[in-house]
């Protein structure tokens, strides 16, 4: 195993629709089971497909296939509700559970070999843990999660460093076969990649990245880095502040599913007007709960992409669901719920409605961008982050496209000295030297109490000449006066030129090393 490197643990209990299904209408194994959603069968057990049953079939030709099927609706309450006992059994075992969806989940690796000896003999004890329940699980390993997720459907665990060639000889369709791992759309390039000729993963993985986003566009990147097993999102260290957490004394303690149902939508909707004012959005959300005995239960679920305020409202609904009906109860009513977002995103990686809107704009530029970055390399592009800073070129952080937006300095501290508002428009990083003149022609510097030796009166800037309609500062900065070695004084200005061809331009210069330069042009 690579040092550093976290493995991850993936537990797959496959069917587990057509299994909840029929544990909710208490029937045998041996029946076959399908479930049906707008007439059409979305999942079956074992059983029904050695009958011939399949996914997408309809109702009838499903019957026909199999006279003794039984058939259920598809509900995703049901499916969650009778999943609680797995997790609560999978996490009496290893701790640590995540949840991707009912049926599937995922938990770290490294631990559970540790304490039971190895990854084949964790994978042993939790496919025990999951069949004292009489639910059957595989197990996959792997270095990332997607690469775990689809060797749980395999039943492999994939030694370190082996994901690529692991995913290599599957076909394409993998790549958008799990819901919870890929967004909707994923489906759409799949057809396209078949259509070209990429039958295979291994086939999607050898094309390079810059070829992948010059021409297929944002969500075939993170497909890509799938295929190459390499992390789809590169790791946060961006903790969520504490205020985005919401959460509500129950007054009187819930003791029914329905009334929890009714909370859970209420702290969905406080938590995402949080999340809205922070211009950020939760990929991974933990559920936590208190109960009169002093119970605490607790449950993360993690998402593909960022939570809407439905998404959230299902997944508290279902969690509460599961806790209160399940055999071992709580012993008291709930009496706090709490919501509190594990991982946070960029509000601008939202999917955009299918009819767009709010920040509709700003995706399309962040998708173009993201094209460019495949074409010039990870490195060229880059945004800017508002940083702490006296000088407008301080006071922008410029970070790669895709990484943490983190400045380089805190901007809430008080800077002394900083450049009064308003800021530039162009900042000139050059900055071509000038020379500032007094109305008989003498230069204009700044002195050491930090005053104009004499009025401004004109500007020169290589061999053209501007008389000044005004002028403001200067600004006087003594940076690290307390150390010879990295001492910097200087001054700042803002002088507006007169003349019709100028458009009354004003521009920022600045003093340095007894020289003027200009720093930057205003609107």
């Amino acid at each position: 195993m690579r040092p550093g490197r976290a493995r991850v643990l993936a537990v797959w209990c496959q069917d587990w629709p057509a299994v909840a299904a029929a544990a909710a209408a208490e029937l045998p194994a041996t029946r076959p089971v399908a479930v049906l959603s707008g007439n059409r069968v979305v999942a079956c057990s074992a059983v029904a497909r050695v009958e011939g049953v399949r996914r997408g079939l309809r109702r009838r030709e499903a019957q026909a296939r199999c006279p003794g099927l039984f058939l259920a609706q598809d509900d995703r309450d049901r499916d969650a509700r009778l999943f609680e006992p797995v997790l609560s059994a999978v996490d009496a075992t290893v701790p640590g559970v995540e949840v991707l969806r009912p049926g599937l989940l995922v938990l770290g690796a490294r631990g559970a070999a540790r304490f039971f000896g190895s990854e084949e003999a964790a994978a042993e004890r939790l496919v025990d843990a999951v069949a004292a329940l009489g639910a059957e699980a595989q197990i996959g390993i792997a270095d990332e999660l997607s690469t775990a997720v689809l060797a749980a459907k395999r039943g492999a665990l994939v030694p370190p460093g082996e994901g690529a060639r692991f995913l290599a000889p599957l076909p394409i369709s993998e790549l958008a076969a799990e819901p919870s791992l890929a967004a909707p759309q994923r489906a759409d390039l799949v057809d396209l990649l078949h259509r070209l000729g990429l039958r295979r993963v291994g086939d999607f993985a050898a094309l390079s990245p810059v070829e992948v986003a010059s021409r297929f566009g944002v969500d075939a990147v993170l497909a890509h880095r799938c295929a190459r097993a390499v992390p789809e999102r590169p790791p946060s260290a961006r903790r969520p502040p504490p205020e985005l957490a919401v959460e509500y004394r129950c007054d009187p303690p819930i003791d029914r599913v329905d009334a929890a149902a009714f909370a859970g939508r209420m702290l969905a909707t406080r938590l995402h007007a949080a999340l809205a004012a922070a211009s950020v959005s939760c990929t991974r959300l933990s559920v936590l709960a208190e109960t009169e005995a002093g119970e605490r239960l607790s449950r993360i679920w993690r998402c593909a992409e960022p939570l809407t305020p439905e998404g959230t409202a299902d997944r508290v609904r279902w969690q509460l669901d599961g806790w209160l009906t399940r055999r071992d109860r709580p012993s008291a009513p709930i009496t706090l719920l709490r919501l509190e977002p594990v991982e946070i995103a960029q509000a601008g990686a939202l999917q955009l409605g299918l009819w767009g809107g709010v920040g509709e704009q700003d995706e399309r530029a962040r998708r173009a961008l993201i094209r460019v970055q495949g074409l010039l390399g990870g490195e060229a592009v880059r945004v800017g982050v508002l940083s702490g800073g006296r000088g407008p070129a301080e006071r922008i952080t410029m970070v790669v496209l895709g990484d943490e937006l983190v400045p380089a300095t805190d901007p809430a501290l008080p800077w002394p000295g900083r450049l009064p508002q308003p800021a530039p428009a162009v900042l000139l990083l050059n900055r071509p030297p000038v020379l500032l003149e007094a109305a008989d022609g003498s230069p204009v510097s700044v002195t050491a109490r930090g005053l104009f030796s004499a009025e401004p009166a004109a500007l020169r800037w290589g061999s053209r000449q501007w008389q000044l309609a005004g002028w403001a500062g200067p600004w006087p900065v003594d940076e690290h006066w307390w150390t010879p070695e990295s001492a910097a004084a200087s001054a700042r200005a803002q002088v507006q030129l007169d003349g019709k061809e100028t458009d009354a331009r004003v521009l920022l210069l600045i003093y340095r090393d007894e020289i003027w330069r200009a720093e930057g042009l205003y609107d």
